[in-house]
């Protein structure tokens, strides 16, 4: 079952701690680590669990055996990111690495992507839209508990959802655009 919370003021202080622990044990090879989805919109529904962003030069050895001495365990059955409509380049712009917790940390799901491809950039551009227009992350809020609340298989739930998010995304793209929009600092 999907369950969506209203926003919790919690969500970014435990990003913080949870982050500054990544930062440690991962050191420069973290380029970037960053609060992602709706966790990190302020007032925003969510599911209770911390997307985190960790910006890599590479997909390798070093990262993993990092990640994996902080007690995170990656699933093999997932290596990319859904690839929206009119991209090109599915294989290497959307590939990543998933991680999920240590036993003793609240739930998170823990991206590692590599700088400056399609599916590094999305979530920051995604996650900054959202923050500036609340109509339209309350809209993206509304959307989530019906789809949590109507689905009789909860695995779907990401296969309903992320056309609706694509949909968003293709706004934001306009609104960076005419905003000259950038990433900011790394949230840690």
């Amino acid at each position: 079952m999907v369950e969506i919370f209203p926003y919790k003021s919690s969500w970014p202080s435990d990003f913080r701690a949870i982050a500054a622990q990544l930062r440690q044990g991962l050191g420069e090879l973290a380029l970037r680590i960053d609060h992602i989805g709706s966790t990190s919109v302020p007032g925003l529904a969510a599911k209770d669990i911390i997307d985190i962003q960790i910006t890599v030069k590479a997909l390798d050895q070093g990262v993993l055996s990092a990640m994996t001495a902080l007690g995170y365990t990656r699933p093999e059955r997932i290596w990319r990111d859904h690839c929206p409509p009119g991209f090109e380049d599915r294989e290497t712009q959307w590939e990543k690495w998933l991680f999920w917790e240590p036993p003793d940390q609240r739930p998170t799901n823990t991206h590692v992507r590599i700088l400056g491809r399609a599916n590094q950039r999305y979530p920051l551009l995604f996650r900054d839209y959202l923050r500036t227009h609340l109509a339209t992350a309350n809209a993206y809020a509304e959307l989530k508990r019906r789809l949590a609340a109507n689905l009789a298989d909860p695995r779907t739930y990401p296969e309903v959802k992320d056309p609706a998010v694509d949909l968003i995304y293709w706004a934001a793209e306009e609104w960076a655009s005419a905003n000259h929009w950038q990433p900011g600092p790394s949230d840690a």
